[in-house]
């Protein structure tokens, strides 16, 4: 069995090879039971008393696909860690020969969830995106909006690029962090005119009330979705759904997101309005843009196929 470490792991899914990866298995399918959730709960006096530090979640998510490949994703989230001076969650992923169950590599679960995350928006901007899409705008300055801009430079001629964040430091660092790549970066406050400049608006936060406004964004322009995954989260208000061309990774987004449920609440959107998934885009049955006028949203939750398709590209990497 092979062993990857977070740098490994990284190393091993670059992004012009994981976008096709993700591609490809969504055309071709695979068999994603419901995740299981498990709560887990430390005895009073090993937590010092402090309700958080006790309690665990842990998430197993399987996917396989017959004959052939069988994978399982561990997250274990712990909100007590950070007063332990720790992640609040770590993942590991584990895949195994779905004939004979032998064990064929394990690798960083962390890197994992955060690449095949960005590389579904890029996948998704590939069929959405204006193909002379240059302007990209995040809404959020953390992890996953860091590897954003590379993801989506390998699908669209991404030049400049725009931060917005609570905290107009975190943008700033991001924006540095963006000129040593090569891009034209910098952080803004004005999150209403940033939205109207852009031709791609990325949001990956965790917020829980609308950030961004359909008023907002310009003509031709695409939404990315990727922070709200439970029903009290949300990024978007329901105008950015309004004349918009809606799709979704899985159908499973509108019985978890608080980007869709919501909408859906106030009428202003309905289940029918969606125009497909990444599985019905990358085998051709759904078509994305068709014009350049017209707004494109996609609004993503995970899915255990993109941990699958991005450990099988790991193993395969090492000569598996």
């Amino acid at each position: 069995m092979h062993f990857f470490d977070a740098d490994a792991t990284r190393a091993a899914l670059p992004f012009d090879r994981l976008i096709p990866a993700l591609r490809e298995r969504f055309a071709g399918g695979c068999e994603t039971p419901p995740r299981h959730v498990h709560e887990i709960i430390s005895p009073i006096g090993e937590a010092g008393g402090d309700p958080a530090a006790r309690r665990m979640t842990s998430l197993i998510m399987p996917a396989w696909i017959a004959g052939r490949y069988y994978g399982v994703k561990i997250v274990n989230i712990a909100p007590g860690n950070a007063k332990r001076g720790l992640p609040g969650l770590h993942a590991t992923y584990m895949l195994f020969d779905a004939r004979t169950g032998a064990p064929l590599a394990q690798m960083d679960g962390d890197v994992v969830t955060a690449r095949r995350t960005v590389a579904a928006s890029a996948l998704a901007a590939s069929y959405m995106a204006r193909a002379n899409a240059s302007h990209l705008l995040l809404v959020g300055a953390g992890r996953v909006a860091r590897l954003l801009p590379e993801a989506y430079r390998t699908v669209r001629p991404i030049e400049r690029v725009t931060v917005w964040a609570r905290r107009e430091s975190e943008a700033q660092a991001l924006a540095d962090q963006l000129r040593g790549q090569g891009f034209n970066a910098s952080a803004t406050s004005q999150l209403s005119v940033a939205c109207g400049e852009a031709d791609i608006v990325s949001c990956a936060t965790l917020s829980t009330e609308a950030l961004v406004r359909g008023a907002w964004l310009a003509p031709g322009s695409h939404l990315d979705l990727i922070g709200s995954f439970t029903p009290a989260m949300r990024e978007a208000d329901d105008a950015c759904f309004e004349g918009a061309r809606l799709f979704l990774d899985t159908d499973e987004a509108l019985q978890k997101s608080g980007d869709l449920l919501i909408p859906m609440q106030h009428g202003a959107l309905r289940a029918e309005d969606v125009r497909g998934t990444l599985t019905t885009l990358s085998k051709g049955v759904a078509t994305g843009r068709k014009n350049d006028t017209e707004r494109t949203v996609f609004k993503s939750v995970g899915t255990a196929l993109e941990d699958l398709a991005a450990a099988i590209l790991v193993h395969e990497s090492a000569g598996g």
